[in-house]
């Protein structure tokens, strides 16, 4: 599957006393990246809560950091489904310099498809399922 890419500049807010990117930012700049991509197939976070039941919720992260981005860097944050089951995705993500593509920080998420009344775990609907594009 092709890599889904969304822009991120580094704002202040986003650094530590170091002037560097704190490293829980770059989990909200993955964040990001993965509620884009399910923009751009066509679902809003709101709208998969009130018309199919459910919510999409982190369940295992992995992330290591490799370079430090700065303030005012511009970033791309690049994530791709790397396993599809019945409850959860599995997402590959790097963030990296926009301009030297340069990996800064990578990370293997996984997200479980929840019940929003009982939070539980439940299939993920077929209305997103077959928008996700094969080759995974």
């Amino acid at each position: 599957m092709k890599e889904f890419i969304w822009p991120v500049r580094v704002y202040y807010e986003d650094t530590d006393a170091g002037g560097v990117v704190y490293y829980a930012n770059y989990l909200k700049f993955m964040e990001r990246g993965r509620s884009e991509w399910l923009r751009q197939l066509g679902f809003e976070q709101d709208r998969l809560r009130e018309e199919e039941g459910v919510l999409f919720a982190v369940r295992r992260v992995q992330m290591e950091l490799l370079r430090p981005a700065r303030f005012n860097d511009l970033l791309e944050v690049a994530s791709r489904v790397t396993e599809r089951r019945r409850a959860s995705l599995t997402f590959e993500q790097a963030i990296r310099d926009a301009a030297s593509k340069q990996v800064l920080c990578q990370g293997k998420i996984q997200i479980a498809c929840i019940d929003a009344a009982l939070f539980k775990a439940c299939a993920i609907p077929e209305t997103v399922i077959k928008e996700i594009p094969d080759g995974i």
